[in-house]
């Protein structure tokens, strides 16, 4: 491996901050897991600061990509819903590579991120047409690819079902707080999945976050959705990997500029 394989994945959630680095042309990791709380307040010094404590951990002074929990447009952040109000028009990837020292830094939407691994090396490696990552967690996140390219910065978490965000009905946290089935709540999934696959051609579903080691208890229950439907392969590393193939993406772009 060389040096110019590995760059630093760094995974922003609202409880914790992991990162690892990771070689890019594998998709595995080429370190141990370093994590993390997420400060309270949750400023944009804070968050800084605990990113600097995981570059020490890893003794890392590379290139960094940094999966955001929030949407990232132009490098500036313009929604972080699970951070403090105060990252609201901070330019992110300026900051960080000021503040951080390091050659490069790249970032973009954390479900995004997640996508990018799975579409390189996990479910969705080598498949054509409309790829939606969907991940069923604390909220609903999701990444449309075409032909493997990222559509960036969807929301199709909050789309109406029956009135409400499908967040409230088919999300995990839904499940948990309501007490439902298995076979209950994969019905509300259904519904959920087969009206994003009318609305968008959707070709193949990954099913992401924890629930999809548990696939087998509602994959039955997706009567309705005519397409593909597989769980996620990468696990925890998807946010971690994906983060650091942002920066990837960005030094390829620079030398083709060259």
């Amino acid at each position: 491996m060389s040096a110019n394989d590995r760059i630093m994945g760094v995974d922003v959630g609202g409880t914790g901050v992991k990162a690892a680095i990771v070689d890019v042309r594998n998709g595995t990791l080429a370190s141990e897991w370093a994590k993390l709380d997420t400060p309270q307040p949750s400023t944009p010094d804070a968050v800084t600061g605990v990113i600097q404590q995981l570059m020490k951990q890893l003794k890392w002074n590379g290139p960094i990509g940094v999966g955001f929990p929030g949407l990232v447009k132009g490098g500036s952040v313009r929604r972080a819903p699970n951070l403090d109000p105060s990252w609201i028009g901070v330019d992110l990837v300026n900051t960080f590579q000021k503040e951080l020292g390091v050659p490069l830094v790249a970032a973009g939407n954390d479900a995004d991120a997640a996508g990018m691994a799975e579409i390189r090396f996990g479910a969705g490696k080598g498949i054509k047409g409309n790829v939606m990552m969907v991940t069923l967690g604390t909220g609903i996140g999701t990444a449309v690819f075409l032909n493997g390219q990222l559509v960036p910065d969807t929301e199709l978490g909050h789309i109406e079902l029956r009135g409400k965000d499908a967040e409230r009905s088919a999300a995990n946290s839904a499940k948990e707080r309501k007490g439902w089935s298995w076979k209950k709540w994969g019905k509300n999934v259904n519904r959920y999945l087969s009206t994003l696959e009318f609305l968008m051609g959707v070709d193949l579903f990954i099913i992401g976050g924890g629930v999809s080691k548990k696939a087998d208890k509602f994959f039955p229950h997706l009567k309705d959705v005519t397409c593909k439907v597989v769980p996620a392969t990468m696990g925890n590393q998807a946010g971690v990997v994906g983060a650091a193939l942002f920066a990837l993406d960005a030094l390829d772009g620079a030398k083709k500029k060259r």
